[in-house]
């Protein structure tokens, strides 16, 4: 099969990137390792994650429609009380960390309906439940990509640009693509926070959602998992407190801190933290009770990573990470200490259809941290961190095709176990960070763009990769219409000013205006 941009990883960034190529006349192969596309805000089951600006600025026109889709797809199809119709920042979650948090399918069906006219008039293909599986390079140019597919077996994709829009960078191994992964050294990036020696296998723990809905006149709770004996004992050599338990670590400190069931007028409640349907905003009964997303650092994995390890040590990670969230479930359920003095909350359900699956727990692990290209730019912890940014404020870049905001933030890592949290300016993307240093038709389209172990915290958020694939999917539709290279694009100033026009008439923000500290 042949098309003009052949995207691996249907997540957001590859959603994106195929809508945006697709809308700039190119024909477009969309490739899926799941049956959703869609990646954090469907498969992964995670509601946005923004900055403070969002609802006046600072993100794609398209991802503002998105936003506004979400919104009018509640007033329109749900029995919403009046005063959430009226209200243009109705968030169904009421969640206090997402300002709009919703179900994955209503996300899906959003990003299916903006694919759909393209899919009608032939110009985008998607196949779902296929993975990547070989590359064939010729002359430093992917000539293939053989994938297979569950439905179809083995199929060979072709196309004049490649997108890997993976959610772990898995076509740049297979491409032999030079690429970094983990915590970079000192003398790798410069940067003050990064390690004194290089660690590959230092990854952001990954997470393993699940959907819960809460009624207490009620009991659901599961058999005992497999592992619970050992999760329920485990602590974790950096952490002073069991890992089941009210205690979490503090972002800034690492030190333990108290968090409760729910809110009740303070900020850390698992509960509220990301719901995605508060029955208060609808109808009397429509909803029997609340419907949560459970991401917490409770059930953050670190023990190993699951990037450029054998198949064995993946599924491991993989298996231990679900036992992990299970068991979290049961825990609460059974022996979570009760503010009355009782002990779990049995009323805890399951929900299998809110995320399409048999189990309850979402279709794919929620990953932070994705293998990263070699660029021509790389943007690094100076670029963005406060306490270190030479700049007084957002860098400027006259080669801009995006932006983005949010703290540096790491989560306990598998190697040694760090934590970091950094107060951070709001960034603008490079183009030279979506060329590869060597490969010619090869476009990073995710979280696997020139950044750094430190500052992919701040890439992987919602807004950025779909500002990211969506530029990625213009950069190749570009390329191909100006019939030019990659590094021609950033090298010459009047193609990368072209460009720059193209993303600006997209709907793409390249600059900010003057905001603050985050």
């Amino acid at each position: 099969m042949k098309a003009d941009v052949l995207i691996i990883g249907g997540g957001i960034g590859g959603t994106l990137a195929a809508f945006s190529a697709a809308r700039m006349g190119r024909s477009v192969i969309l490739t899926e390792e799941t049956d959703w596309i869609g990646g954090q805000l469907t498969s992964q089951a995670v509601p946005p994650d923004e900055h403070p600006w969002i609802e006046q600025f600072g993100c794609t026109d398209t991802y503002r429609e998105f936003r506004n889709r979400v919104r009018d797809y509640y007033r329109d199809h749900y029995p919403i009380r009046e005063e959430g119709k009226k209200n243009p920042h109705v968030n169904p979650g009421t969640a206090w960390v997402s300002r709009i948090s919703h179900e994955p399918r209503v996300a899906k069906k959003i990003l299916e309906d903006m694919l759909q006219p393209y899919e009608s008039n032939g110009q985008i293909q998607v196949l779902m439940n296929c993975k990547a599986v070989e590359v064939e390079v010729r002359d430093e140019r992917i000539a293939s990509v053989k994938v297979h597919s569950q439905e179809k077996g083995p199929l060979v994709l072709r196309g004049t640009f490649v997108l890997d829009a993976t959610e772990c960078g898995d076509l740049l191994p297979l491409a032999k693509v030079d690429y970094r992964i983990g915590a970079e050294s000192k003398a790798m990036t410069g940067e003050p926070h990064a390690l004194e020696s290089y660690h590959p296998d230092d990854m952001q723990s990954f997470t393993q959602v699940f959907a819960l809905e809460y009624d207490p006149s009620e009991s659901h709770v599961i058999d005992e998992p497999e592992m619970y004996s050992y999760w329920r004992s485990y602590q974790a050599d950096f952490l002073d407190h069991l890992q089941l338990s009210w205690e979490i670590p503090d972002a800034d400190t690492g030190k333990s801190k108290t968090f409760r069931m729910f809110t009740e007028g303070q900020q850390l409640g698992l509960w509220e933290y990301r719901r995605i349907i508060d029955p208060t905003l609808f109808q009397d009964g429509f909803f029997k009770g609340d419907i949560s997303l459970i991401n917490w650092p409770q059930n953050d994995y670190w023990e190993g990573p699951i990037i450029d390890v054998s198949p064995e040590e993946r599924e491991k990670h993989l298996t231990h990470s679900r036992q992990l969230s299970l068991c979290l479930l049961y825990w609460l359920q059974t022996e979570a200490p009760r503010d009355d003095g009782g002990y779990g909350y049995p009323g805890l359900r399951l929900r299998p259809d809110i995320m399409g699956t048999v189990d309850g727990l979402a279709k794919h692990p929620y990953i932070r941290e994705s293998r990263r290209i070699e660029a021509l730019e790389t943007v690094v912890e100076q670029d963005i961190n406060v306490d270190h940014s030479p700049y007084g404020g957002v860098r400027e870049r006259p080669n801009s095709v995006g932006i983005g905001a949010y703290r540096i933030d790491l989560h306990p890592t598998t190697k040694t176990n760090r934590l970091f949290y950094a107060p951070s300016y709001p960034f603008e993307i490079p183009l030279g960070a979506f060329i590869p240093k060597r490969m010619k038709n090869l476009i990073p389209a995710c979280k696997n763009i020139g950044c750094t172990h430190l500052t992919n915290g701040c890439m992987r958020v919602h807004p950025v990769e779909w500002n990211i694939g969506e530029s990625a999917g213009a950069l190749a539709a570009f390329a191909i219409e100006k019939e030019t290279g990659l590094k021609d694009i950033h090298s010459d100033k009047t193609y990368t000013k072209e460009f720059q026009e193209q993303l600006v008439r997209l709907g793409v923000q390249l600059h900010w205006p003057e905001v603050g500290v985050l």
